[in-house]
């Protein structure tokens, strides 16, 4: 019995209605930017499996960094103890995470990364005697499926049944460049009715919403404001983070810098589930008292797992390289010129591109997550490319060392595929 027959028994997919699409593929290897399933057949993986293997699968930097930490120490709780990946790890994470930056509190994965900002805000206004309750966030958001992050989430396809249980969210557009005294007026509205904790938000691109990317200018002012009112900010950069933009973190592109950062996905490179939510100086030591109840009792069972800390400091040695950077350079300006030959083309409404992030609106009436995206999906994987439109939109996020001919291949399955829409 094949793999994808045996897995239809037990096992329940995320994201999946089983009763219309009960297949699910099954890959048995992967390597570099290629993964093949268990009848041998290969697919270039153009979004690097959910934008986490940006250094490509199986990197054998990484890999040969986490069999040596395999070998001395494995797992250790840390709440009593601490090692040497996770301070090293917090060393080499501050030198590059924006400014302002100066504490490292570990979680599982961007969820809970989120969640842990959302609690930390919410504390740290009640260590200081405030009461605050309330979160801005924009329109069509998204920050994962736990409870305080699917409660700032603005994207209903996911939250629909939860509605009535999740926490008190304004939401506010993202700023286009046209936008911004509205954004400001709902703001001070917001501010003056509610007591606000925090501001969360994804820096400059909504990846759920369909890669939709908004106006730096604008979302530096909304940061001002909010550090003029004393609302905390909160950068989601679970997707934006580690050179995706171009820059190792989306919030480099304004000059207001968050309170708050949530990090995970590439941060380990694909390799193993690890977050981090990061913060200022200040956040900490709202928790610092003499009572115990003022600190931060929010665990997770694998929080800075040795093994994790390693792969991820292996992570950030490849984007500081020489190499890393000059590949995501070359991806940036190959993306430019497949935008001059496909911009122009009638099937295509708009494009769009933020560093190594490439997307494409299609010119089609078909609803959002009707059966265009399916018909799209199985015509790319039946090409041998891993493409996952979000609805009507197409969008590409390689690993940093595809090469030139496996990325001309997603470039022209693409263009093929406009002749079905």
């Amino acid at each position: 019995m094949s793999l994808q027959e045996r897995d239809k028994k037990h096992l329940w997919h995320p994201l999946k209605q089983h009763q219309l699409n009960p297949e699910s593929l099954a890959i048995v290897k992967a390597k570099d930017c290629i993964l093949t399933d268990e009848n041998g057949n290969e697919y270039i993986d153009a979004i690097a499996s959910w934008y986490t293997c940006m250094y490509g699968h199986c990197n054998e930097f990484i890999t040969s960094r986490v069999y040596k930490q395999m070998q001395q120490l494995d797992q250790v709780m840390f709440s009593d103890f601490t090692h040497e990946p996770a301070v090293k790890l917090s060393e080499e994470l501050i030198k590059i995470l924006p400014a302002g930056q100066n504490k490292i509190f570990f979680n599982d994965n961007g969820s809970t990364a989120v969640e842990a900002s959302i609690k930390m805000a919410l504390q740290y206004y009640y260590n200081k005697g405030e009461k605050r309750s309330v979160f801005i966030a924009f329109e069509n958001g998204f920050h994962g499926d736990t409870f305080g992050a699917m409660g700032v989430s603005g994207l209903s396809v996911y939250n629909g049944p939860f509605e009535d249980f999740l926490i008190d969210v304004k939401r506010i557009p993202t700023p286009d460049g046209t936008n911004q005294e509205e954004i400001i007026n709902l703001l001070e509205g917001y501010v003056s009715n509610n007591k606000i904790a925090g501001f969360i938000y994804e820096p400059l691109l909504q990846g759920a919403a369909g890669m939709k990317i908004h106006d730096a200018a604008g979302l530096n002012e909304i940061l001002k404001f909010c550090k003029n009112q004393k609302v905390l900010t909160i950068a989601d950069e679970v997707m934006t983070g580690f050179g995706k933009t171009g820059k190792n973190f989306a919030s480099e592109f304004m000059d207001t810098k968050p309170d708050i950062i949530c990090l995970s996905k590439a941060l380990t490179a694909g390799l193993l589930p690890m977050a981090i939510t990061s913060c200022t100086q200040e956040i900490y030591d709202a928790f610092l008292s003499d009572d115990i109840s003022k600190g931060f009792f929010h665990c997770h069972t694998y929080s800075a797992n040795p093994v994790a800390c390693a792969a991820a400091i292996a992570g950030i040695e490849l984007l500081k390289s020489v190499e890393i950077q000059k590949n995501i350079k070359e991806i940036i300006a190959s993306h430019k010129r497949f935008n001059e030959r496909i911009k122009n083309h009638p099937k295509v409404k708009s494009t769009r591109q933020l560093g190594v992030v490439f997307a494409i609106d299609l010119n089609t009436n078909n609803e959002r997550y009707g059966g265009l995206r399916d018909k799209l999906l199985k015509f790319f994987m039946d090409r041998g490319v891993f493409l996952r439109p979000l609805g009507n939109t197409i969008y590409i996020q390689v690993p940093y060392i595809i090469t030139k001919k496996e990325l001309e291949k997603v470039y022209k399955t693409i263009e093929e595929s406009l002749s079905i829409v």
